[in-house]
């Protein structure tokens, strides 16, 4: 359909889940892709898999919690692909532990990789988009961005600060013409999923059903996130800046 034809976008965590369906969905709908991650192997096969299917992409390794990295990675995508119009703000941990057994340590890596990431990524992107007109800047946050969960305490203030720095940038930014705002899905069939129940020293069977206990009665693929993000991504959105829109199949209803 070429909803993106001709846009450039940096997707943070593309390598795998709903960034890797993200990464596939953008470069389908006409998007050059760069995927920014960590895991060198799976962000290679996720650029080939897009070359397979004619789409344009390539990966950068980044440690989107080093300023150096998170800067020479907008500087390569503009490089390859000749500016910056999207950038998806996906890379992200879970620490399953409440606040007397979470150790500092945890604490400052959720962070770092949750929050600081946005605010890095967004610092070198931003005036590549003023550059262009304008752009738009798409924030994985969570349900629990906008309550509470149990277990959780590190990663449930990270989504929180997500929730709220995307507001505070579409008010900051969209004089600018440049749109911001956050995606906060419910459970997805994800690695980072399966990793909780081992967090939590759950059967990932069990973990699974509970995941599933909603009102659809299922938990989401990362493809239909991925359509989400999309949305927020595309001209469909054209009038819609510091919002939260939540992904989650009614789990907070």
């Amino acid at each position: 359909m070429d909803i993106l034809k001709g846009k450039v976008a940096i997707i943070t965590g593309g390598a795998s889940g709903i960034g890797r369906a993200t990464t596939s969905l953008f470069a389908q709908e006409g998007a050059m892709v760069a995927i920014v991650d960590i895991n060198e192997e799976l962000g290679g096969l996720a650029v080939k898999d897009v070359e397979a299917a004619d789409g344009k992409a390539i990966f950068i390794f980044c440690d989107v919690t080093r300023a150096k990295d998170c800067q020479d990675a907008v500087e390569a995508t503009v490089k390859a692909f000749g500016g910056l119009d999207i950038l998806f703000n996906n890379a992200g941990i879970i620490c399953r532990a409440d606040v007397l057994t979470t150790t500092e340590a945890e604490w400052d890596r959720v962070m770092a990789v949750n929050v600081k990431s946005i605010f890095l990524m967004s610092k070198y992107a931003i005036p590549h988009m003023k550059n262009r007109g304008g752009g738009v800047i798409i924030n994985t946050s969570s349900g629990w961005g906008i309550k509470g969960g149990e277990n959780a305490i590190s990663y449930c203030a990270s989504k929180g600060a997500v929730t709220n720095m995307t507001r505070a940038m579409a008010i900051d930014h969209g004089r600018q013409n440049i749109r911001v705002n956050a995606v906060c899905p419910g459970d997805t069939d994800t690695p980072l999923l399966r990793d909780e129940a081992k967090q939590l020293g759950k059967p990932e069977k069990e973990f699974l059903v509970e995941a599933a206990s909603r009102p659809l009665g299922r938990y989401a693929q990362p493809a239909e996130i991925a359509q989400a993000v999309l949305y927020l991504a595309s001209e469909a959105s054209s009038y819609v800046t510091g919002t939260a829109l939540v992904v989650d199949g009614g789990g907070l209803a």
